[in-house]
C-alpha cells in the first residue's frame, strides 16, 4: 500500500513524472494507489499516486497546492466530494446534477475541472454480480456526495421504490427533494425505518455512510431484507466490514464490499486523465487474490 504523505503548504513532486492523488479523511486504507499503478503498467502510462489525508479545513487550499506544484488530477473521497464540486469552474452534466464530483483535472489555463464516476463505478459492479436494480426495492443509508453521485441513476434503472435513511432527517429530505421528479423516493429517519421494517421490505440495501471506516454498524432493525436480498457497503477492508458482517447474520443472498466499484470508477477516471480505457477485470482478481492471501 502507498505511503501516507501528510498536507503541508506545498507539495513537491517530480515533474518528469505526471502526479496524481487521492484526497480524503481518512484515506490510509485506500486502494487507488495501487489500482491506478496496475493500470498504467497494463497501458504503458507514466504516472506517480498518491494518498493523502487533507484537513477537514484545508481541502480547497490543498487542491490549489496541488495543481501549483504541477499535480494533474485527483480522485476525491470521504468527506469531500461536494467540497470538490464547490471549487470546480466546469462540471460535466452528471456531476452538476448530482452535486458532487470524485474526479477532478486542470486545464492549460489552471482551471478544474469535475465530474463523477462513481455511478458508473456502482452499475458496472452490479452488473458483474449479475444484480439488477429494476423492480426491486431499494434502500439506501446516508445522504453524502456519493449518494448524490448514484441516486439518478439507480432511480433511471427502475427501481419499484427507493427510500434514503439518514440519521439527520433534513438531508435525506434534500435528496428527495432534489430527485424527486426522476422517480419515487422516500426520506427516512432509521427509527422510521424500523417501524416499515417488519415485514422485511427491502431487496437491496446499500450502505453508502462511513460507518464502517469506523468499525461501526448502521442501526438496522433484524427484520430488513427479503429473501434473496443484496448488501452492498461502498466501504471495503482487508476483511468483511461491519455491515457486510450484519448481512451475513440477517440473511442476505448477495453481500458485496466496494472493491469493485473502486476499480470501475477509477477506470472511468484513468480514461478521462489518460484518453486509454484499462481492462477492469484483471485489477480486480488481484486486488481479490491479495486480500485472500
Amino acid at each position: 500500500m502507498a505511503p501516507l504523505t501528510t498536507l503541508t503548504t506545498t507539495f513537491d513532486f517530480d515533474p518528469a513524472v505526471p502526479t496524481f492523488a487521492v484526497f480524503g479523511n481518512p484515506v490510509l486504507h485506500s486502494q487507488s494507489p495501487v489500482i491506478h499503478r496496475l493500470f498504467a503498467r497494463q497501458c504503458g502510462v507514466l504516472l506517480d499516486y498518491q494518498a493523502i489525508e487533507i484537513a477537514t479545513d484545508e481541502f480547497a487550499d490543498a487542491v490549489m497546492a496541488f495543481r501549483q506544484a504541477g499535480g494533474k488530477g485527483l480522485n476525491i473521497t470521504v468527506p469531500f466530494k461536494q467540497e470538490a464540486y464547490a471549487i470546480c469552474h466546469h462540471c460535466t452534466p452528471r456531476a452538476q446534477h448530482a452535486h458532487s464530483v470524485n474526479t477532478i483535472w486542470f486545464d492549460e489555463t489552471g482551471a478544474i475541472h469535475g465530474d463523477t464516476t462513481d455511478a458508473t463505478g456502482l452499475f458496472k459492479d452490479l452488473a458483474n454480480h449479475g444484480i439488477a436494480v429494476a423492480g426491486r426495492e431499494v434502500l439506501v443509508l446516508g445522504a453524502g456526495g456519493s449518494v448524490r453521485a448514484v441516486l439518478e441513476p439507480l432511480l433511471h434503472a427502475g427501481p419499484a421504490s427507493l427510500s434514503i435513511v439518514n440519521r439527520t432527517l433534513s438531508r435525506a429530505e434534500e435528496l428527495v427533494e432534489h430527485f424527486a421528479s426522476q422517480g419515487h423516493v422516500r426520506a427516512l429517519t432509521y427509527e422510521q425505518l424500523a417501524d416499515k421494517a417488519a415485514n422485511k421490505a427491502f431487496d437491496i440495501v446499500i450502505n453508502a455512510t462511513s460507518l464502517s471506516l469506523q468499525q461501526l454498524p448502521p442501526p438496522l432493525p433484524d427484520d430488513l431484507l427479503r429473501p434473496a436480498a443484496c448488501c452492498y457497503d461502498f466501504m471495503y477492508s482487508d476483511t468483511p466490514t461491519v455491515f457486510m458482517q450484519w448481512a451475513r447474520n440477517h440473511g442476505a443472498e448477495t453481500i458485496l464490499d466496494g472493491k469493485g466499484m473502486l476499480v470501475e470508477q477509477a477506470a472511468a477516471g484513468f480514461h478521462i486523465w489518460h484518453g486509454v480505457q484499462p481492462d477492469t477485470a484483471p485489477v480486480i482478481r488481484q486486488l481479490a487474490s491479495a486480500a485472500a492471501g
